[in-house]
């Protein structure tokens, strides 16, 4: 395998080469790459002893942590897989996971709902915090055979379009590609500073990690996002950048209106007057105009950049260096420039498939090639406009929500007949979560009621945040008709519109 490049390779190699960088920042903990590679392997050598093998999972539930990047590079050293999940998820949603992954271990943080999952637990089960520490500090250093870049290393759930998520298996190999095409659009040198401030259960703070791991630069972890803790750690440890979008760009400039906090390192894209004068407009073409492009996890992160087509028609821009897109038809034939086609994709920065979930993996990866589910049109100078989900989906900020899921949830209140859930638009988060709900006869329900319910079983940005009573649900044969329903109730911004 003289071939392969892990992501332990790539830490063991940082070992060696970046001698005095320091890799690591959270809290009081702070490490050198050569250091962090020590805890790394003394942790796969604890994992082993659980009874972690190659191929097994191992579930995080918790918020952000230095803990995540070692677990993930010590079941790259081990041939296992790391699955950070979403900490915000209710007891029902993480049981769901906890069966359909059946990790290994799990190390997690003390919570209602994972005190009560740890006390039946089949597996192994580690407590964050001082367990997680005197499990690593108490394992031996010991050497690990190679293991294939081939072989998945990550797992993140996602897709609930059939309203439970699927968890996509992401190896070694695409990780490192797309942490390698991510450097080079956003022109990552030497020095680079990621602050871990969104969540590491979404592959849109995941994918910065991995790139800054990737150049040799240093990850700062916080567990959640706050904006004057962010605006400290920017200030305290010369951050260039970190997982912010409109609405917390927002809270840190009102955080940071006086001034207190220098945030002059931090390289973003432009957004007001009162933060472009606090930070540093960055030039790189990841920022040059607006951020990002088209991805979702299945492809790593990003599959087209609008660095790559600054000034082109399509506003997703151009495919990354190392993927092909297609825009397909039904019957798997390329579709003219300027026609609708679902988005698709091949390359070195893509998914292994969904964990368990062969009908769904063959479906996904028909023709060839992997299936989106997104729509989306080649313009005439071969940039690429994203159109929307195939399949209905609110964006919430970042968040997707997807009505299956939330419908599922609303159903299995004893009140209700039945129920569908569309998005209207929000000036604050882009769009918000809103539920048309029919009743049983006789049967009484407040709106706030069934909010509630929902939250108990959802997280809690999935939730409904206005509900309108009906006496039906529209319907296009046996799904609910939502572009009657948008026009009805106000439904609107959806992704892409």
């Amino acid at each position: 395998m003289i071939h392969s490049l892990s992501l332990s390779d790539v830490l063991a190699d940082h070992a060696r080469s970046r001698t005095q960088v320091t890799a690591v920042v959270d809290g009081d903990v702070r490490l050198t790459y050569p250091e962090l590679d020590v805890r790394v392997t003394r942790l796969a050598a604890a994992l082993d002893g659980l009874g972690v093998a190659a191929g097994d999972r191992v579930l995080w539930l918790g918020q952000n942590s230095h803990a995540v990047l070692e677990l993930l590079l010590a079941c790259s050293r081990l041939g296992a897989v790391l699955c950070p999940a979403n900490w915000r998820q209710s007891e029902d949603e993480l049981r769901f996971v906890l069966d359909d992954l059946a990790p290994a271990a799990v190390v997690g943080e003390p919570s209602e709902a994972t005190t009560a999952l740890s006390a039946s637990a089949r597996q192994p089960w580690v407590r964050a915090g001082d367990e997680y520490q005197e499990l690593v500090a108490g394992a031996d250093l010991r050497e690990f055979p190679q293991v294939s870049d081939a072989e998945p290393v990550l797992a993140l759930y996602t897709a609930a379009f059939g309203g439970r998520p699927n968890a996509a298996l992401l190896s070694s190999a695409s990780l490192v590609a797309h942490a390698t095409s991510l450097l080079v659009v956003r022109q990552m040198e030497p020095g680079f500073t990621f602050l871990n401030n969104g969540p590491l259960f979404h592959v849109g703070t995941m994918m910065f990690c991995l790139a800054t791991l990737q150049i040799g630069g240093t990850n700062v972890f916080t567990p959640a996002f706050d904006p004057e803790e962010t605006c400290r750690l920017i200030d305290a440890e010369r951050v260039t950048q970190a997982f912010l979008f409109g609405p917390m760009i927002d809270a840190v400039t009102k955080a940071n209106a006086g001034g207190k906090y220098d945030l002059s390192s931090l390289r973003f894209v432009a957004h007001s007057a009162e933060w472009d004068d606090m930070i540093t407009v960055d030039d790189s073409p990841w920022c040059r105009s607006k951020m990002g492009g088209y991805g979702q996890t299945e492809v790593g992160g990003m599959l087209t950049f609008l660095g790559l087509a600054e000034g082109g028609a399509g506003f997703a821009g151009r495919p990354s260096p190392l993927a092909q897109v297609r825009l397909l038809a039904p019957d798997g034939s390329e579709v003219p420039a300027g026609e609708v086609g679902e988005i698709c994709a091949r390359g070195k920065t893509l998914f292994s498939g969904y964990f368990a979930r062969p009908d769904l993996n063959a479906e996904k990866s028909a023709y060839g090639w992997h299936h989106t589910g997104d729509l989306g049109r080649r313009e005439p100078d071969g940039t690429i406009t994203f159109i929307g989900p195939k399949l209905r989906m609110i964006k919430s900020g970042a968040e997707n929500v997807y009505p299956a899921e939330v419908e599922r949830a609303l159903k299995t209140h004893p009140a209700v007949a039945d129920a569908a859930v569309i998005g209207v638009p929000d000036p604050d988060w882009h769009q918000a979560v809103k539920a048309v709900v029919a009743l049983k006869p006789a049967a009484e329900a407040s709106a706030d009621e069934l909010v509630e319910h929902v939250r108990t079983l959802l997280a809690s940005y999935k939730k409904p945040r206005h509900v309108t009573f009906v006496d039906t649900i529209p319907k296009r044969g046996f799904t609910p008709d939502y572009d009657a329903l948008d026009e009805t109730h106000g439904g609107g911004n959806y992704p892409g519109a």
